[in-house]
């Protein structure tokens, strides 16, 4: 069973796209290229590739999870007939693109912490252009967030789930050193870091579809628990809902740019 297992229809419902903002930041960060080239990896159900595909005339997108692969490809079904967009089923680590093509732009959006990291970095290099930058990004998840609604909800994953993150069939060990480290260890040069403010709006069910949506708490995760585990979110998160009934997500993107060695 893969991370993602079972996840795939409440990723393309429930999960968060990608800020204007952001997409500018991202763009501007890379050189100009003809065809200028977008490479995104861990591109889950592809919601980056239809972000930044404006601003680049081709795009691949990379995932080890065939069931969103399947939603980005029927998701970006006009780009890939007209050839501007196209998805690989493979791993990060050991990516082989055709000879000669090189891109402008590599992005890594919420998935650099499952990859083996100087592995990717290493591999990666091979694949992008001259002066071309790397972009590892993303938003903070409710086990950063200190919102009271993001705690509960929190505190309702540990309760029916146990104290350990979930991780699809196993659970999640934080990693050693930061991304801003593995860049520079990897050679990069002219890194940068930078956030960019998020606001979201989420009501209660749509809350338990984003949770549904994670590795840590989808449906294949939670099994036969997946009843009540919706159940207390609902009793838990409710009372903490505003006057519209909503939860309102004070966010941010973080985003840290490297140029190619």
């Amino acid at each position: 069973m893969s991370f993602f297992a079972s996840t795939a229809d409440y990723y393309r419902r429930f999960r968060s796209g990608i800020p204007e903002d952001v997409s500018r930041v991202l763009s501007e960060s890379a050189p100009n290229g003809s065809p200028r080239r977008l490479l995104d990896v861990g591109t889950g159900t592809g919601f980056v590739v239809q972000a930044l595909l404006p601003y680049f005339d081709e795009a691949i997108g990379v995932d080890v999870d065939e069931e969103l692969l399947a939603v980005a490809r029927a998701d970006t079904s006009d780009e890939i007939a007209n050839r501007r967009a196209r998805f690989i089923h493979g791993p990060a680590e050991s990516l082989t693109l055709e000879p000669g093509w090189l891109a402008h732009l590599v992005t890594v959006c919420r998935a650099f912490h499952w990859f083996d990291r100087p592995a990717f970095l290493t591999n990666i290099i091979g694949y992008m252009a001259d002066g071309a930058t790397l972009s590892v990004f993303g938003d903070r998840s409710i086990w950063a967030g200190g919102q009271d609604w993001k705690i509960a909800a929190r505190d309702v994953v540990q309760e029916v789930l146990g104290e350990a993150r979930r991780a699809g069939p196993s659970t999640y060990g934080q990693k050693s050193g930061s991304f801003i480290d593995d860049l520079d260890n990897a050679g990069f040069t002219g890194i940068t870091a930078r956030t960019v403010p998020a606001r979201r709006t989420h009501t209660v069910d749509s809350m338990i579809g984003l949770l549904h949506s994670t590795s840590f708490a989808s449906p294949a995760v939670l099994g036969d628990r997946i009843d009540h585990f919706d159940a207390r979110i609902r009793e838990e998160l409710s009372p903490l809902t505003d006057e519209e009934g909503t939860l309102v997500d004070d966010n941010e993107f973080y985003i840290y740019t490297g140029t190619r060695p």
